[in-house]
């Protein structure tokens, strides 16, 4: 494989988990997270990045080193924990398709003024289309990238436009107001970036692109970094520009609070902007998220893998026809978050048990320090979980 090739795929992978990872509700939730905490909100934003880097690499490592997709690994590490997780993942990602295709319909109906139900039709027939044409993943990984710089950029203009009180923000990202009030933002962060199917959308892209191998260790660490520093860039920006309008006094709609922000700092044009922002988020979600469920069910059995770009359509047609015909069923998206932020621990753990089973990665050696990284996750992420369930039994006793 050629360096150029490399690189490309390199590109691929770090978009798809960011853009997966960024989506309507990661919009909505640091949106009201910063409304809430202000400048403090700096310091849940730097843990979790710490915290998702180190969920990252240990699973891409594991991952590419072994040549294994996750459930393959949990399969070899426990009989019937493979199809177990695998179950999970797919049934998690199935139910948060509905909230990203709903988020794309949203966001033309701010765009061109459709029905949302209508714009969630032509987001689906666009994100089948990416996946039915030839060489799929090459075009999956251009219009990745190229949703992912859009994103970046206009939030990143909304957020120079509302001048945030970056010296308040620098010191309360190492002291914040309030310590204990920040576990809850850190542990929905690290759930949000790295829960569920995200932790695998990259991995998984290299392992079809065959950047497998322990040789590829560095290249498959710089690729983890960089997508988590991508999703949090992202994150950072449109943090300081809610701070930035929220310091001015303006109240966030709790319906749609990141549109408040771009309207606030824009006026007229920055509601359309916003339009644009999250249709890129909700429509790279429905291909990141389709993609990485349906790779989770590809070694079960050579169907899978022969029609995989087919079952993936077929996925996303599913998602939107139950939102178009049923709406946005708000039990199944709760259920699915809980088990999302359970899958996390389950698999990280498996892979921290992996990377130490010479019959499964060979002769490489996993860094300790990467064990104690993986260990600090798995902690947070079952306080995540516990969070999620609480919300889960709340609902449906409520």
């Amino acid at each position: 494989m050629s360096d150029r090739e490399r690189k490309t795929f390199l590109r691929g992978a770090i978009f798809l988990m960011a853009t997966s990872s960024i989506g309507p509700a990661f919009l909505t939730q640091t949106s009201l997270f910063t409304a809430e905490f202000m400048a403090s909100f700096a310091f849940a934003i730097l843990i979790s990045i710490i915290i998702d880097i180190g969920v990252q690499l240990n699973i891409w490592r594991v991952i590419s080193v072994t040549g294994l997709r996750g459930q393959e690994i949990a399969g070899r590490v426990l009989p019937g924990l493979g199809l177990f997780v695998a179950i999970l993942i797919v049934f998690g990602g199935f139910a948060f398709n509905i909230g990203n295709v709903a988020g794309a319909g949203l966001g033309m109906n701010v765009l061109f003024g459709l029905p949302v139900e209508v714009g969630a039709i032509i987001t689906a027939a666009i994100a089948i289309g990416i996946f039915l044409v030839r060489n799929a993943l090459r075009v999956v990984d251009r219009v990745m990238q190229v949703l992912g710089i859009i994103m970046i950029v206009m939030v990143g203009y909304v957020m120079f436009s509302t001048s945030p009180p970056m010296q308040e923000v620098l010191v309360k990202s190492v002291f914040p107001d309030n310590y204990g009030a920040l576990l809850l933002p850190i542990v929905t962060l690290v759930g949000g970036t790295v829960g569920g199917y995200i932790s695998f959308a990259g991995g998984h892209r290299l392992i079809d692109a065959g950047v497998v191998g322990k040789e590829n260790v560095g290249f498959v660490s710089r690729a983890a970094n960089y997508g988590i520093l991508t999703t949090g860039v992202m994150r950072v920006f449109l943090f300081l520009a809610v701070l930035g309008v929220v310091t001015l006094g303006y109240t966030l709609d709790e319906g749609n609070p990141a549109a408040t922000v771009f309207q606030v700092a824009l006026g007229d044009i920055g509601f359309k902007l916003f339009g644009v922002v999250l249709f890129a988020a909700a429509i790279s979600s429905v291909i990141g998220c389709a993609y990485t469920s349906i790779s989770f069910l590809r070694s079960f059995h050579p169907f899978f893998e022969k029609y995989n770009s087919a079952i993936i359509a077929i996925f996303i047609a599913i998602s939107t026809i139950i939102f178009v015909f049923i709406g946005r069923p708000v039990q199944l998206l709760v259920l699915a978050g809980a088990l999302n932020a359970l899958i996390l621990p389950i698999i990280l753990t498996t892979i921290l048990v992996a990377s130490r089973k010479k019959s499964i990665v060979k002769d490489y050696h996993h860094p300790t320090w990467l064990i104690v990284f993986g260990i600090i996750a798995i902690l947070f992420t079952i306080g995540a979980g516990y969070i999620s369930i609480e919300a889960m039994i709340d609902l449906w006793t409520g």
